[in-house]
């Protein structure tokens, strides 16, 4: 499969097993989806879709407000944990999320590897007014008019599983669209790459794509690395108020966090207890 990452989409070949697999998952699902539905119908579909909310703009507000910008995860499994909640409610999480005082809402839409799909993003962005993150493995123009179709405000580009064109050629699409990027990094090269691009959002990954560890130290260690004009968002790992102090320390005042707060069975508070951890 390394042949067709590289050939059709422009992407190395050389990758972490893990993503490579992901990755040419993604490649045939994108060919499927894609011709379901032709592209002069995905960018009508985008064009008609609802109103992008402000992705960035909600961020900065809680920041100013003296509280972490916690954009709150919605997935129902991950590779490395398996099924995290049943049932899974994404309406009702997104309700509870925004209450707790999430700023906004990141929705996995990744079949294969995190058991999501379309729907749950609609279903969320529907129950709430906060702004929505479509979390998957874009490589491709047409998902970046797919993402806004089924109203997604920001979408999710990964440094990992991009050549520097792609990452440029789906951040253009997107800006056009009036949606919000946050490019994810996991090392000094991917941030030195990221900051090539127009997005003030830089995510840190602290989980490493080749082992699945995590290590919150890879925020501490890039965070202070990140510009004072772009936003860092510490990604993975986070579970306690002591781990957002450290994140905030680092410059990272802006958090994603998904499983714990999934886990929990007041999903509410638990955000809240992490908003509030400034």
């Amino acid at each position: 499969m390394p042949d067709i990452l590289t050939s059709a989409y422009g992407l190395d070949a050389d990758l972490p097993d893990v993503l490579k697999r992901i990755l040419a998952d993604k490649v045939e699902e994108v060919r499927q989806r894609s011709g379901a539905k032709s592209q002069s119908a995905i960018e009508s579909a985008a064009a008609n879709a609802p109103r992008p909310r402000d992705f960035v703009g909600a961020l900065c507000e809680r920041i100013s407000e003296g509280r972490i910008g916690l954009i709150a995860e919605i997935k129902k499994a991950s590779p490395s944990g398996g099924v995290i909640r049943e049932p899974f409610e994404p309406a009702a999480l997104a309700r509870a999320y925004e209450a707790g005082g999430a700023a906004c809402l990141s929705v996995l839409t990744d079949a294969p590897w995190f058991q999501g799909a379309a729907e749950h993003l609609v279903a969320a962005r529907a129950a709430c007014k906060l702004p929505v993150l479509r979390k998957d493995f874009l490589i491709s123009p047409w998902q970046v008019f797919e993402s806004r179709a089924m109203g997604a405000d920001c979408i999710l580009l990964i440094l990992a599983a991009l050549s520097d064109d792609q990452a440029r050629e789906l951040e253009a699409i997107a800006r056009s669209l009036d949606m919000a990027v946050l490019a994810e990094v996991h090392d000094e090269r991917e941030l030195e790459r990221a900051l090539g691009l127009e997005t003030r959002l830089i995510g840190v990954n602290n989980r490493n794509l080749r082992t699945l560890v995590t290590d919150i130290a890879t925020t501490e260690r890039l965070a202070p690395l990140v510009p004072p004009d772009r936003l860092p968002v510490a990604e993975s790992g986070l579970r306690t108020a002591a781990d957002v102090h450290r994140m905030a320390e680092a410059g990272a005042r802006c958090i994603l966090v998904g499983e714990h707060l999934l886990r929990e069975v007041d999903v509410e508070a638990a955000a809240r207890a992490m908003v509030e951890a400034a």
